[in-house]
């Protein structure tokens, strides 16, 4: 499980320290993909084919499961971590991230997310983050935390 926050910096070659407490738990090989909200998703690899299968029952007749399944896999790379800790960002997923110089990297249960520092300070502290708001949604959807 992946959790917590990190504040880290992208070098001019576009490579990012990984958070030494996810580097064990996303292996040597793992899959980073364009996330949500302008973030980037690192899966583990056998994370990913979890996600991998679950998106196959996708409808092909559905305009918005093929549209929804060329972002996210057409954004999808493998990556290594490199001895000194680092991975390499494309430049595409740099492109979708608004990436910059610095990123602020989240653990989220399954996966590990990047952000540019700006768009998660502005992200975080919007009324879409009210976090008593979110916890009364996810009563009312029996999800009791």
């Amino acid at each position: 499980m992946f959790i917590g926050e990190y504040e880290h910096s992208v070098d001019s070659k576009s490579r990012m320290i990984v958070p030494a407490k996810f580097r064990q738990e996303l292996g040597g090989r793992f899959v980073m993909t364009k996330g949500m909200d302008s973030s980037l998703f690192l899966y583990p690899m056998p994370e990913w084919t979890v996600i991998e299968e679950k998106l196959r029952s996708l409808s092909l007749t559905n305009r918005e499961a093929r549209a929804f399944l060329r972002m996210f896999f057409s954004g999808a790379t493998e990556c290594e971590i490199d001895k000194q800790g680092r991975i390499l960002i494309p430049q595409n997923l740099v492109r979708h991230g608004n990436i910059q110089k610095d990123v602020v990297v989240i653990g989220v249960l399954n996966r590990v997310e990047i952000w540019a520092a700006e768009v998660w300070q502005t992200y975080s502290q919007s009324e879409a983050m009210d976090y008593d708001s979110l916890a009364d949604t996810l009563s009312e959807l029996k999800l009791e935390i």
